[in-house]
């Protein structure tokens, strides 16, 4: 069983790193997605963390070996990419109805979708405190979302049809998630990664627009290496801090990701109108967002009280 550095400090820092990246990721995305296709957009972060992290492996030596891999295996890989591949394309699709921080609330549904997706596949438990995380992360959702209710049962103006391909993101990231456990078993986490982003640069090669990055203005081609660039120091990063940090703990700081884009957003507003009018948020808004987080965080927290009792 892997074993933490004992560094907590380090971990600390490396996962409120990942969270503050994922935060941001929103908003840039929101931003390239003015210039830029959903798919065309995935295909330069896959193709850009496959060149990365090709190299970084190479150097370490710690390229995957396939044939490591069975008949078993192959068919959980090509699951994981499949997955993989639909959540960096939907959640882009959705973000582009709607505002950076509901998406950033709503995607939070991923790891409470892995929890339960846990409970059916492997047959883990739920502690009472992971229990109340959920409880307190569902009726957070109904006060951010409370004054949009309408919206998303009609899909006025494709609030909607946004808020479906989110929860259609979370989903596969679910499932993704249940199919690299498995994997774990033959590969290490970043090899998988590598096998998925040259895989998902070649399946999505065809649907493309590669020439779109020739219209991008100064501001979009920037947040677009921001976003290439995100895939992998945000991965990378937390990969860093559970080497040093429980996961239980690391978990619980990357669900902050929602409140830095909120934040981000309010302070951003104050010098660039453009990113004051991506979003109005109301003191509901915010209230039903720190419930979301603070739901998140006790069912990753609450996994330990859960081990306890299995034990």
């Amino acid at each position: 069983m892997h074993g933490t550095s004992g560094h907590w400090k380090l971990g600390l820092l490396m996962a409120l790193t990942t969270a503050l990246l994922w935060g941001l990721l929103p908003i840039a995305l929101k931003i390239v997605l003015a210039g830029m296709d959903p798919v065309t957009i995935t295909w330069y972060r896959f193709s850009t963390a496959s060149i990365a992290l090709g190299l970084f492996l190479a150097w370490r030596r710690r390229l995957p070996k396939m044939a490591t891999l069975s008949r078993h295996g192959w068919m959980l890989f090509a699951a994981a990419l499949l997955a993989l591949c639909a959540n960096y394309v939907l959640y882009p699709m959705g973000l582009d109805r709607m505002n950076p921080t509901g998406a950033q609330v709503l995607i939070q549904l991923a790891p409470i979708f892995l929890l339960f997706g846990g409970v059916l596949v492997f047959g883990e438990r739920l502690s009472h405190l992971q229990w109340a995380g959920v409880a307190t992360f569902s009726a957070g959702l109904l006060v951010f979302f409370h004054d949009r209710i309408a919206d998303i049962t009609v899909g006025q103006s494709g609030f909607g049809l946004g808020v479906l391909l989110i929860i259609g993101a979370a989903l596969t990231w679910a499932a993704y998630g249940l199919a690299q456990k498995q994997l774990l078993v033959s590969l290490a986490s970043e090899q998988v990664l590598l096998m998925i982003y040259l895989g998902a640069t070649f399946l999505l090669l065809p649907p493309t627009h590669l020439a779109q990055v020739l219209d991008l203005d100064g501001l979009q081609w920037w947040m677009l290496g921001f976003c290439c660039l995100n895939t992998v120091i945000a991965y990378g990063c937390f990969a860093e801090a559970l080497e040093h940090w429980e996961v239980s703990r690391v978990s619980a700081v990357v669900t902050l990701a929602p409140l830095f884009t909120m934040l981000a957003l309010q302070l951003g507003g104050m010098f660039w109108p453009q990113l004051a009018s991506m979003e109005q948020l109301t003191l509901w808004n915010a209230i039903g967002a720190i419930m979301v987080v603070a739901g998140s965080m006790t069912t990753a927290l609450g996994s330990r009280s859960a081990r306890e009792n299995v034990l």
